[in-house]
């Protein structure tokens, strides 16, 4: 009887995840093209964002090496996946890409900008590659598009630990990044603050790809904190994708870490299922703390960069006297 039960039950699970349609921003990253080939692989409707018009011509690759071109081109032809031309930073793009969907993995992050250039504060907050356009007006328009639908239930945003603006990672990333981290915890409280169930994931370190998996995931619940560790791009794509199968998960912040192997759990599926709504009260902005921190912290690089110049620049000098010296006693 309970074997039976189990199997209608999974069964059942799995044909309500196939009627579904997703909507997916970030499609070519290194995030985004591991979401949209797990949904397709499980039969879901995927509506993806793309900034620009795919070429015909263009071979279609999935390899890590790849362009994002042919990074489209080859999800654009698994079963099941649409593309919507258009940008996260703009409203139309969002409504066209979120119609008829029932949830959407906002998956989409800034450019990695020119130190030099997000150090000196050189590219406007309204420019549409800053951080403030991508990590938060961003997630407005997907809002809007959400509540516009009638249809969608559920964003999935994909951040990052940002409540510690004067933690080093914070400072260096606001520095370096365009203030992404100060713009995504913003961005996390349009969310928190609106009517749209939302899941808020903030991962660890993504890239490497060669980590331990064995029983290995690990989730907090309520934006709590775990040790900071590496994990894959596949792992946060499954917890993305799994998390639309629990309701419980809906208006909760995920951190989402790696631990020791065996001390961990092999999927999401068990830790998803203990689960709870966010209930403590985050700050409602820490905007000028961000900046404050990452003012402060261009100052100590600046001035660190101007000593070591001029240190430089005397044992230039120093040498140079030396050279001189010797070449006038030949």
């Amino acid at each position: 009887m309970k074997i039976a039960f189990l199997i209608v039950a999974t069964t059942i699970s799995l044909s309500a995840c196939s009627a579904m349609k997703v909507a997916v921003t970030g499609t070519t990253g290194r995030l985004g093209r591991q979401a949209v080939q797990l949904l397709s692989s499980k039969g879901i409707q995927t509506r993806c964002l793309l900034r620009h018009p795919i070429d015909a011509s263009t071979p279609p690759s999935i390899e890590k090496d790849a362009q994002s071109s042919q990074v489209a081109s080859y999800l654009a032809n698994l079963p099941g996946v649409s593309m919507v031309e258009g940008d996260a930073t703009d409203a139309a793009s969002c409504l066209e890409l979120v119609k008829g969907c029932d949830a959407v993995l906002a998956l989409h992050g800034p450019i990695k900008p020119p130190p030099l250039q997000s150090l000196f504060c050189l590219l406007p907050e309204s420019d549409p590659k800053h951080s403030q356009s991508v990590n938060y007006l961003a997630v407005q328009n997907l809002i809007d598009a959400a509540k516009d639908s009638k249809t969608c239930k559920r964003i999935v945003r994909v951040t990052g630990k940002g409540e510690q603006p004067t933690q080093f990672f914070s400072v260096l990333i606001n520095m370096l990044g365009n203030m992404a981290k100060a713009w995504n915890y913003e961005g996390e409280q349009l969310l928190r603050t609106s009517d749209v169930d939302y899941t808020i994931v903030r991962p660890g370190i993504m890239g490497k790809d060669d980590i331990p998996n064995d029983r290995v995931l690990a989730l907090a619940d309520n934006g709590q904190d775990l040790k900071v560790t590496p994990v894959t791009h596949s792992q946060i794509a499954d917890l993305c994708v799994d998390c639309l199968d629990y309701p419980n998960a809906a208006r909760s912040t995920l951190t989402a870490m790696n631990v020791e192997s065996g001390k961990g759990e092999d999927s999401y599926a068990p830790l998803l299922a203990k689960v709870t709504s966010d209930t403590r009260s985050f700050p409602s902005t820490l905007l000028s703390e961000h900046k404050k921190a990452a003012r402060n912290g261009a100052a100590i690089l600046v001035a660190f960069l101007a000593v070591v110049l001029s240190g430089a620049v005397a044992i230039i000098k120093s040498v140079a006297g030396i050279m001189m010296g010797i070449i006038s006693q030949l």
